[in-house]
Order: structure tokens, then C-alpha cells, then sequence
């Protein structure tokens, strides 16, 4: 018997107002390239295709939404999002409920990553098609690290090997993940990252190594940033 291809769905976090960035508006709708950033980093999922939707979970008071590109697309759907990422990509995984089987795959990206590369996209895709639990893009730590007290004194030099910077899409399989987020809430265990909730449910996610222009705009300086990597890219 043949078993059925299984679905990839995509659920994008953009509830957040990026308070490190210090203006009024969030940062996933500041201007890059003419565009808001949200647009840039949804184009790359909506237009791959192998990903059946892109759910986007965004404030119910958010004012912004709406004149993005993408608001009215018949494969983005928008949802409430909620107080922290986590409530808001399980928000994302509750409207799958009844489409997504138990076994197909759910990407969760960050709303402000907008210089995805589609080759990463797809070798995060090729990796775990056949893995168990799933993974994420990431790349190991290059910069040597320092661990300090409260007062920002050196206490040691933490050995870098081993040690990777998480990156997203990060990809799992639907029914666990959800589970492992509701179990994560359920037991007031704030999770930063999809792959936290798996951890703490006893699953070991795949690292898959990213490029390193997959960056996240959290001041100023990386608007900048993404608008060169956008540039070099061929996406200005």
C-alpha cells in the first residue's frame, strides 16, 4: 500500500511589536525595498510549492496587515495571534485542525526573517523528509563566547564546539508539535522556539546547517542589514 504524500503547512508568528526596535511601528511591517518586511518573507514560502498554505498569526489590533501583499492571497490565511510566539503559532496549528493529518509536516518561521534563501527552504525539506521528529536551520557558532555575572564582568569562556545558533524555518510533524505546545502551556513552561516545546517532550530535533544571511531584524542596524542581503540575493 502506498503511503499518502504528506502535506507541508506553514505557520508565521506576527503578532510581536518589536520593542528592541523603538518605533511605533512592529518591526515585521517597516519599509524594505519599497515592501514591508513581512512581504519579503512571505513571498518565499508562498511561492514554493510543496507548502499547501502559510498561516499568519497577527495582532487582533494590528493596523498594518491588511496593505500587505499578501492579506487577501487565496493560499495565506490570517489568524488572532496571541501574547507570547508560542501562543500564537498553536493558534496557527488549531486552525489546521480537521485538514492537517497527524503526519504532515508544519514549517514555523519568523515573521522579521525576511532574506530566506529558497535553498535553504528546500534543503530543510529534503533533510527531514524521512526523520521521525523533524529539525531546524541553524549554524554553528564561529565567535568565541563569554558567560558574565550581573554586572557584566567575564566569569568564563564557554567552549564553543557544539554549540549552534537557532535559526528558523524550524519543521515538525503536525499532531507532535501541537501536542508538545499544549503540554508546554499546560505546564507553564515559557518555550522561545518550536524546537524548545519538542525538546522538553523528549525529542532530539535534526540540525540542519542554514546560510548565514537567514537573519532576524531585532534593531535598526539589521533593517539595514537585510536590505544589502536582499540586494546581494537578486531581491532588492
Amino acid at each position: 500500500m502506498t503511503r499518502p504524500a504528506r502535506r507541508h503547512w506553514a505557520v508565521v508568528p506576527a503578532a510581536g511589536v518589536g520593542r528592541r526596535m523603538g518605533g511605533a511601528v512592529p518591526k515585521q511591517y517597516l519599509n524594505l525595498h519599497g515592501r514591508p518586511v513581512i512581504d519579503h518573507t512571505l513571498r518565499t514560502l508562498v511561492e514554493h510549492p510543496r507548502i499547501a498554505r502559510v498561516i499568519v498569526a497577527v495582532s487582533a489590533t494590528d493596523a498594518w496587515w491588511s496593505g500587505t501583499a499578501y492579506a487577501e492571497h487565496p493560499r495565506v490565511q490570517r489568524v488572532a495571534g496571541g501574547k507570547e510566539r508560542a501562543d500564537s503559532v498553536l493558534n496557527g496549528l488549531l486552525a489546521l485542525q480537521g485538514e492537517a493529518d497527524a503526519m504532515d509536516w508544519v514549517l514555523v518561521h519568523d515573521a522579521a526573517r525576511p532574506c530566506l534563501h529558497r535553498s535553504d527552504l528546500d534543503r530543510l525539506l529534503q533533510a527531514l523528509a524521512g526523520h521521525p521528529v523533524g529539525g531546524l536551520l541553524a549554524i554553528p557558532l564561529s565567535d568565541t563566547i563569554k558567560r558574565a555575572d550581573p554586572a557584566d564582568r567575564v566569569l568564563e569562556t564557554v567552549p564553543r564546539e557544539q554549540l549552534w545558533r537557532a535559526f528558523t524555518p524550524q519543521m515538525f510533524r503536525y499532531a507532535a508539535l501541537l501536542k508538545a505546545l499544549e503540554s508546554a502551556r499546560e505546564g507553564g513552561l515559557l518555550v522561545t522556539d518550536e524546537s524548545g516545546a519538542m525538546e522538553l517532550s523528549g525529542a532530539a530535533p535534526l540540525l540542519i546547517a542554514g546560510r548565514s544571511d537567514n537573519i532576524k531584524i531585532t534593531s535598526p542596524e539589521d533593517l539595514v542589514l537585510a536590505g544589502f542581503l536582499l540586494e546581494r540575493q537578486g531581491r532588492g
